[in-house]
């Protein structure tokens, strides 16, 4: 926990530094969050087809989902979705793209378990 997913157009694999968006984003939510900087996690997926309305060139899409432990307030999850989409502005940089950016904040389910080894 926490667990950070985000789907991203892959015409933007140039122009969005994942990394440095990772980085930021673990500091970021441990700051906001309350969450331990070790059990940040996040993986990035390529999106290679993308429609937006009726159209299906000119436009990216980032979507970035935090899923947590249950606990936080709803005042915690949107700060963490507003200070998500600053730091996205900070970290793609679509040249000539119309850049659609969301995040969301979920709580894992009970079921979630995990292990390291």
């Amino acid at each position: 926990m926490p667990q950070i997913t985000v789907d991203y157009s892959a015409p933007l694999a140039d122009a969005f530094d994942r990394k440095g968006f990772a980085l930021a984003l673990h500091t970021m939510v441990v700051e906001t969050a309350a969450a331990k900087l070790p059990a940040c996690k996040t993986r990035f997926r390529p999106a290679e087809d993308l429609v937006i309305g009726g159209e299906v060139d000119g436009h990216v899409l980032v979507h970035v989902m935090i899923a947590l432990l249950p606990g936080r307030t709803e005042e915690t999850k949107a700060a963490l979705t507003e200070r998500t989409l600053d730091l996205l502005r900070a970290h793609v940089k679509p040249a000539g793209l119309t850049l659609h950016a969301s995040a969301e904040v979920r709580d894992l389910d009970a079921s979630y378990t995990k292990f390291e080894e």
